[in-house]
């Protein structure tokens, strides 16, 4: 049983893990369970070793997003918080791809083609290529059409990623862009939404409101979004500005989001001259304080990152075991009633059809009840042998076609893309020709794959405690007054020497180890 990566696999694995090492320790040894859990989809089926692995399907780093119209303000908005020109900004749209910013150690910004996404797992959009192929059907657009990449070397940026957006009047490119869009939504951390207060009227962003807060707001993570009302410099004069956010939040509650909180800002250095120091002072306090509370929020999304991290690994075990195996069940056991049908109804055929011939060279029913048949096959043993060989190869080949056809007619019902991987490529392993059909378990999902996932889950909960020790000190207090360990929840009767606790604000010591399994209490 092939239940190992491929050569390409391991080596990106492998530069997955050194880089987690060297930006949060705190999830040094967590891509070991990933590991784990990939030889069960290898095993099952369910992914490819020679490409695929688990925790390619999730974002490593904390993702900030950054959406909106082109004249919004996002890139100025970039620019400050990283502390660098890394976008071009102006009134007019002047970046038409997504552009992922990272960490580098360059003094200079450096842009890298969309290749360098596509092909890194570290990053949101490996092996997006596929996709874009798929939605542009052909089209002769690549990659390199859709995204760009930069790095800066900015403390900002180290150990997180920031994605800004074309705008989303670029019509050519207008359905790419917004399937692109959901992708982003569905791996960022954060969601920076921005609005131009110099358009005052919100109907003249319907697209943007339709796509970005009514159907994000059926999801179950809207509130991951935040709108930022940019260029509140614009407004002075009329000295409105909770009239212009009431107009919008009124907006954004009509497309279904309850929330509707805007954020307030404008950059200081392109701003308008505002005549009145008053309106100026409480202008320039709003901003101030709006944008202290959203680089707090992107500051706090490291921690989170970590726990979603940890919670994909507990989803992607739940999913094999609550998902994949009872619908591989029920898909072979749907397979292996039909082929008994099939077979018994062809083999009846068959039946009824060597009786008319035999009726018919026989000469009637007489030579078969009196036995010469039966007789005459016996004194020619080559001859019989020969025939019941053929019979048998008609017979076994009737049931190889049943089985294969009425395979793929099944297996086609099945999806290829979900959390466990590909259904129907597991599907299609436990139908080979080899394969008996009368397994007790889909391949690869027996009783002890099934108790290694429950491991695996034992294993991410502890490193979620391992996390939570970070923030809370939940030990108990020992009887000399004082804190006891983690370790001294696991193992009471034996404890250990009390972990250090971090410094607020700090990573976690780098002496980390992988954390051990809680054992399981009696009673």
């Amino acid at each position: 049983m092939f239940n190992r990566p491929g050569p390409r696999v391991r080596k990106q694995l492998k530069l997955l893990s050194d880089r987690l090492a060297e930006e949060n320790p705190v999830l040094k040894g967590v891509v070991d369970p990933f590991r784990d859990l990939d030889r069960v989809g290898y095993a099952a089926g369910l992914l490819d070793p020679t490409e695929d692995s688990y925790a390619f399907g999730i974002s490593w780093w904390p993702m900030i997003a950054t959406l909106g119209t082109f004249s919004a303000g996002k890139s100025t908005f970039i620019n400050e918080y990283v502390g660098t020109t890394v976008q071009r900004s102006g009134s007019q749209a002047v970046d038409d791809k997504f552009t992922v910013i990272s960490y580098g150690g360059s003094e200079h910004v450096q842009e890298l083609p969309g290749l360098a996404l596509d092909g890194d797992p570290r990053f949101p959009f490996y092996r997006v290529s596929d996709e874009i192929e798929r939605i542009t059907d052909g089209g002769g657009r690549t990659v390199d059409h859709f995204l760009a990449m930069k790095t800066a070397r900015s403390e900002r940026l180290r150990g997180r990623i920031i994605i800004d957006s074309p705008g989303f009047d670029a019509d050519e490119q207008r359905a790419t862009i917004l399937q692109l869009t959901d992708h982003i939504i569905d791996l960022s951390d954060l969601v920076l939404v921005f609005f131009d207060a110099r358009h005052p009227e919100p109907g003249a962003m319907r697209d943007t409101l339709e796509h970005l807060v009514n159907r994000v707001a059926e999801r179950n993570d809207f509130t991951k979004l935040v709108f930022i009302l940019n260029q509140i410099d614009t407004t002075w004069r009329e000295d409105n500005l909770e009239e212009v956010v009431s107009a919008w939040q009124r907006a954004v509650v009509r497309q279904g989001n309850a929330t509707g909180r805007f954020y307030c800002l404008y950059n200081e250095s392109a701003a308008v001259e505002i005549g009145d120091p008053q309106v100026r002072e409480r202008y320039e306090e709003k901003s101030r304080r709006d944008r202290e509370e959203i680089h707090a929020k992107i500051q706090e999304i490291s921690s989170s990152r970590s726990y979603r991290i940890l919670g994909s690994l507990q989803a992607i075990a739940e999913s094999i075991e609550m998902d994949a195996l009872p619908a591989l069940k029920k898909a072979l056991e749907r397979w292996r009633r039909r082929v008994v049908q099939f077979d018994a109804g062809m083999f009846a055929v068959v039946a009824v059809l060597l009786g008319l011939v035999g009726y018919q060279s026989a000469g009637g029913i007489a030579p078969w009840t009196d036995g010469s048949v039966w007789q005459a096959m016996g004194e020619r043993p080559l001859m019989t042998g020969f025939g019941l060989v053929v019979l048998a190869i008609v017979l076994g080949g009737i049931h190889f076609f049943n089985r294969r056809w009425l395979a793929r007619r099944i297996a086609r019902t099945l999806p290829t893309e979900t959390a466990a991987g590909n259904w129907r490529a597991a599907f299609e392993k436990n139908t080979r020709p080899w394969q008996p059909m009368m397994g007790r378990a889909p391949l690869g999902l027996g009783r002890r794959m099934i108790s290694r996932l429950h491991q695996l889950r034992d294993r991410a909960e502890a490193y979620i405690q391992r996390l939570n020790n970070q923030f809370v000190d939940a030990s108990p207090v020992s009887r000399q007054g004082g804190r006891a360990s983690a370790t001294d929840v696991y193992h009471p009767r034996e404890p250990e020497a009390p972990a250090p606790e971090p410094t607020p604000g700090t990573d976690a010591p780098r002496d980390y180890a992988e954390p051990e399994v809680p054992e399981k209490r009696q009673g």
